[in-house]
C-alpha cells in the first residue's frame, strides 16, 4: 500500500470509532500496511484540542501503534510503535520520538545504543542507622543566604502543602526525608503515564533535590526550606539520565491531578542539550509541555524550573500554539509561560559560570553553588555536595511552598508575582570575566530589579512568611 494509501486509512480510522475497539497489537500485527523494524519506539502525539479519547486512540491504533495513555484534558497522547512511519501515519495530529530521535543520531554518528549512553550503577540501598547523625545545619550556607534559617522560626511549612519532585526519584528510607514524602502523591512517570515505580535507583541527583526542598528539621544531618511540607516523588528522569518530553507530560499533569502546591523540574526536556535551533520536531516538544504547565498551572500548580547548566542566552520558549522565534535557545520546562525560570549564583551572589540566563526567561535567581562551595543535601546512605542550577531551583521550590503555607488562599500565578516582588535585587555585575583572559564569559542585559542573570533578584524566604520582617519588599 502506498504512504499516500496509508495515511488516508489513518485518517479514516480517525472518524470510525470502531477502529479502535479491536485489540491495537493484533491489529498492527495483521495489517500488511506495517512495517515494523524491530524496535519499539514511544512517542508523544498532539492532538487537535478537544479531540475524544476514543478519536486520539482510533488514530493511534490506524497508525499501526499502540496508546499507553491519553490526557484529554490537554489533547495529548503516549503511544508505542514498531513502525518506522508512525509519526507520518497519524498527521494531521504531531507525534514526536526521543527515543527514536537519539537512535537515529546514533546511528548516523556510526554509535552503537549501547555505548552512546550507558546504564549507571544501582545505588545501594540506605542502612537508617548507618546515615550520620551530626548536626551539619552550620554548613548550610546556602539557607542562611536566602534567609531560610531565619523564616523557619515563623514558619515551617504546612502539611497540606504539597511539593512535587519530578526528577530521578527520591531516597524513601533517608531519615531526612522519611516525614516528608508522601508515598501516595508518589509516582513513576518513565512511560508517559503515572505508576509505582519511583524510587532511586541509580542516580542521587532527587535526593539532594529533595533534601534542599524539605529535609528534616531535627537537629540531625541538613534542614530544608520548607521542613514542614510534604514531598512526592515523581520520577521523569529515567536511569540512564534522560528526561523524555512523555515523562514531563505525565509528571506535570500527576501533580496536577493530585493538587500538588508546587512543583520543583531541575531537567531539562531531551534528546537535545538545547533547543538552540528549532525545526518540526522540536515544536511538537515545545506544545506538549506548554499544554502541560497550562494545565497544570490552571489547576492550582506552580512550576519551578532550573535555567539549565549550559551556560547559554536563553530566549522565551514560545506559547502554545505560537511559531518558536528563528534565533535562540530555549529550555524547556524552565522558559515556558507561568513556570518559575531559576538561575544559579554562588556564595558571593555571581551568576555561576554554569548557570545558563536570559533577559525575560530568568524569574529569580538562588544559591546553586561553584566548585568548592556547593551545596549540601541530603542523598541516599548520607549527604554531599552538589553544584547547579538543579540545586538552585529547589530553594525557590521551597519558598514557595513556606509562601503557600503562610497564604493558603494564593493561587500560583500569585505565588509567582510574590516571589518576583520579595526578591533581593542584585545589579548586573560590572565586569563578569570569570576565567580572567580580558573578556566577557557572558553578557548581562536588564536593569537591577530586572535582568538576565538573576531576573527580579536573589530569592527571600523570610520575605515570604513574614514581608514585614525585612523592610516589606512586596511593596516595590
Amino acid at each position: 500500500m502506498s504512504l499516500l494509501g496509508r495515511s488516508l486509512r489513518a485518517a479514516v480510522c480517525a472518524f470510525v470509532v470502531l477502529c479502535g475497539s479491536f485489540s491495537a497489537v493484533a491489529t498492527a500485527g495483521a495489517d500488511p500496511s506495517c512495517h515494523p523494524d524491530g524496535r519499539t519506539s514511544r512517542y508523544v502525539v498532539a492532538f487537535d484540542r478537544g479531540t475524544s479519547e476514543a478519536e486520539a486512540r482510533a488514530v493511534i491504533t490506524g497508525g499501526c501503534g499502540t496508546t499507553t495513555i491519553y490526557y484529554p484534558q490537554i489533547a495529548v497522547a503516549v503511544a508505542t510503535s514498531a513502525d518506522r512511519d508512525f509519526a507520518e501515519l497519524v498527521r494531521p495530529a504531531a507525534a514526536f520520538s526521543a527515543q527514536a530521535e537519539r537512535l537515529a543520531v546514533q546511528r548516523a554518528s556510526g554509535t552503537s545504543p549501547a555505548k552512546a549512553a550507558p546504564a549507571r550503577a544501582e545505588l545501594e540501598p540506605t542502612v537508617p542507622a548507618k546515615v550520620p547523625s551530626a548536626d551539619r545545619i552550620g554548613e548550610q550556607w546556602d539557607m542562611r543566604a536566602i534567609g531560610a534559617d531565619k523564616a523557619r522560626v515563623i514558619e515551617r511549612g504546612s502539611r497540606d502543602v504539597v511539593v512535587g519532585v519530578l526528577d530521578s526519584g527520591v531516597d524513601p528510607t533517608h531519615p531526612d526525608l522519611t516525614t516528608a514524602l508522601d508515598p501516595d502523591k508518589s509516582a513513576g512517570c518513565l512511560s508517559g503515564a503515572p505508576d509505582r515505580s519511583w524510587a532511586a535507583t541509580t542516580s542521587v541527583h532527587g535526593t539532594h533535590v529533595a533534601g534542599i526542598i524539605a529535609a528534616a528539621d531535627d537537629g540531625k544531618g541538613v534542614t530544608g526550606v520548607a521542613p514542614g511540607v510534604r514531598i512526592a516523588s515523581v520520577k521523569v528522569i529515567d536511569d540512564r539520565g534522560y528526561a523524555d518530553p512523555e515523562a514531563a507530560v505525565c509528571g506535570l499533569m500527576w501533580a496536577a491531578t493530585q493538587r500538588m502546591a508546587v512543583t520543583n523540574s531541575s531537567y531539562f526536556v531531551d534528546p537535545w542539550s538545547l533547543s538552540c535551533a528549532h525545526d518540526d520536531q522540536r515544536g511538537v516538544v515545545n506544545e506538549v509541555m506548554a499544554r502541560a504547565v497550562e494545565y497544570a498551572t490552571s489547576a492550582g500548580t506552580l512550576n519551578v524550573a532550573a535555567a539549565t547548566n549550559e551556560a547559554v542566552g536563553l530566549v522565551p520558549s514560545p506559547r502554545s500554539g505560537v511559531k518558536a522565534p528563528a534565533e535562540g535557545c530555549q529550555a524547556l520546562p524552565a522558559g515556558l509561560r507561568d513556570v518559575v525560570a531559576v538561575s544559579s549564583v554562588s556564595e558571593e551572589r555571581v551568576k555561576a559560570g554554569y548557570s545558563s540566563y536570559g533577559l525575560g526567561v530568568i524569574d529569580v535567581t538562588a544559591p546553586g553553588g561553584e566548585a568548592g562551595r556547593c551545596v549540601l543535601s541530603t542523598v541516599p546512605g548520607g549527604y554531599a555536595r552538589l553544584c547547579g542550577t538543579s540545586m538552585a531551583s529547589p530553594h525557590v521550590a521551597g519558598v514557595a511552598a513556606l509562601m503557600a503555607s503562610a497564604h493558603p488562599g494564593y493561587g500560583p500565578r500569585q505565588l509567582k508575582r510574590t516571589l518576583d516582588a520579595q526578591a533581593t535585587p542584585i545589579a548586573c555585575p560590572a565586569d563578569y570575566d570569570l576565567t580572567g583572559d580580558g573578556s566577557q564569559d557572558a553578557y548581562c542585559t536588564g536593569y537591577a530589579g530586572f535582568n538576565g542573570f538573576y531576573g527580579h533578584g536573589l530569592v527571600d524566604a523570610l520575605a515570604a512568611v513574614a514581608p514585614r520582617a525585612n523592610g516589606s519588599n512586596a511593596a516595590r
